[in-house]
């Protein structure tokens, strides 16, 4: 899971790139699946470069020579209606899921590393955007950073490895969780149990709940988090 990875990138829409964002897809999907959310963001954002990485690991079965199929780590255990029967399951659910995170993170830090430097940035001059499973590795790698990004913005997602995150957190970045009420994959909980174990850590965690959607991410989620980004780069100036 530590190979090297790549993916889609977009160049900022003023040519010269000051920040750079880092969309980190969800489970099943690639890079191709996220970069668009640059396109939506680019006049907002118009010195950030953009880039989609593909996660390292094939998902077993999945047709060759088709789009997508890639996952950070896997997800045998991870039953969503087996979390909403019994919620007591979480914790040793998400334990399995963050080791696993664990040995998927390094090719995803290298990963931004190699960006920075390809755009001749700091080390701090990025933000994480995830979806789903990308979030879940938003967190992971952005909270264990120092220095910190300038922002994490996560959909659709949850918080791995709550119950030692005092002790391992490294930085306390701007973060947005952003959230469907009709999750039918990650249920909305999981936000909830996110944002409890965020601020508990000293992180400055928001959040807001998309009424209605389910496992994806609407246009005023877009505009929230496009937005978001903004302010966390023009703070980080």
């Amino acid at each position: 899971m530590n190979a090297a990875i790549d993916g889609p990138r977009l160049a900022p829409a003023s040519g010269t790139a000051r920040k750079l964002v880092v969309l980190i897809h969800g489970y099943g999907a690639d890079g191709n699946d996220l970069i668009e959310l640059g396109g939506q963001w680019r006049n907002r954002l118009p010195d950030a470069a953009f880039v989609a990485p593909h996660a390292p690991g094939r998902i077993p079965g999945f047709p060759p020579g088709m789009m997508g199929g890639r996952q950070w780590f896997a997800l045998d255990a991870y039953d969503p209606n087996l979390l909403r029967r019994d919620p007591h399951q979480t914790a040793a659910v998400y334990a399995t899921m963050q080791r696993a995170a664990e040995q998927a993170a390094p090719a995803l830090e290298q990963f931004i590393a190699d960006e920075l430097a390809r755009n001749k940035l700091g080390p701090a001059d990025f933000a994480l955007v995830g979806f789903s499973q990308g979030t879940m590795m938003a967190l992971h790698v952005g909270l264990r950073r120092d220095p910190a990004p300038a922002g994490i913005l996560g959909y659709s997602g949850a918080l791995l490895g709550s119950a030692g995150l005092e002790k391992q957190i490294r930085s306390r970045p701007p973060i947005l969780l952003i959230h469907g009420d009709a999750d039918e994959v990650v249920p909305i909980e999981a936000m909830h149990a996110a944002l409890h174990a965020l601020n508990a850590a000293g992180a400055p965690a928001r959040f807001h709940v998309s009424r209605g959607l389910g496992h994806g991410i609407d246009g005023q989620g877009l505009s929230l988090g496009g937005a978001f980004l903004a302010e966390c780069f023009a703070r980080a100036r």
